[in-house]
């Protein structure tokens, strides 16, 4: 079992037995998973480091239901994904994941209001679109489109979307990657403000081992596989990074 830094009992949100992920190529075959066992608790913050290859975004995706497993199995607060159909997927990810990725895929057209009301409009128990954008201390842009924002400024809107909708899970692909030291601290303050205030499970994954430090646990990937698990006891703000 995997620690947790919490001392209260955690929850379990994700578990995974055996998780295999076999893609075939002209080369070959390519090994992105090898039968991984893991566990994620309910609110907790994880970064997910490694190289690229290592199969941190395959794991990523298979959680999140845009990706199914070759071998293995995903259970989510104790339902099991990998029995699901597309449908059940689509509603999966509808409800309870938020994405967050490295490109912001904010529609050019919309304001940073817009954007967000995109999900609440489909969403069963939304945020309203301007707390959203206040959580993540964009509150003063709401009129403003993507060409008059900062990369920075935009990254923040894509997670003020991907929360808008209350998941339970929020799911985040190197979304420092295009950013500077600077503006991707933003950022991260933005995702610990979500992680903190309304306790969505969160899980970030990078090759940039400076942010490991916000974490509750640090998950270290090489080769398909787990190679260290690392708890902080005393967790870094997202402020106090520097890489």
């Amino acid at each position: 079992m995997v620690p947790i830094a919490q001392s209260k009992i955690p929850v379990s949100a994700f578990r995974t037995v055996g998780l295999t992920k076999v893609y075939k190529t002209e080369a070959g075959e390519v090994h992105a998973l090898r039968g991984l066992d893991v566990e994620l608790y309910k609110s907790e913050a994880v970064v997910m480091l490694g190289p690229s290859g290592s199969g941190k975004s395959t794991f990523l995706n298979i959680i999140g239901g845009l990706d199914r497993p070759t071998e293995g199995q995903v259970y989510f607060m104790g339902d099991e994904l990998t029995r699901f159909d597309d449908s059940a997927l689509t509603l999966y990810r509808r409800h309870h994941v938020g994405f967050v990725f490295q490109f912001y895929n904010l529609i050019p057209s919309l304001t940073a209001r817009e954007n967000v009301e995109l999900v609440t409009e489909i969403s069963q128990n939304p945020l309203d679109p301007a707390e959203a954008l206040a959580l993540v201390g964009m509150e003063h842009r709401l009129n403003h489109f993507p060409a008059e924002l900062s990369g920075g400024e935009q990254q923040r809107v894509a997670v003020a979307r991907a929360v808008a909708k209350r998941p339970d899970v929020l799911l985040c692909d190197e979304p420092t990657g295009a950013l500077d030291s600077k503006t991707g601290i933003s950022v991260l303050e933005a995702i610990e403000q979500v992680n903190r205030e309304l306790e969505t499970t969160t899980i970030l994954i990078t090759h940039n081992a400076g942010i490991a430090a916000m974490a509750d646990r640090v998950i270290s990937f090489a080769d398909g596989r787990v190679s260290n698990v690392q708890v902080n006891a005393h967790k870094v703000a997202a402020r106090g990074l520097v890489w």
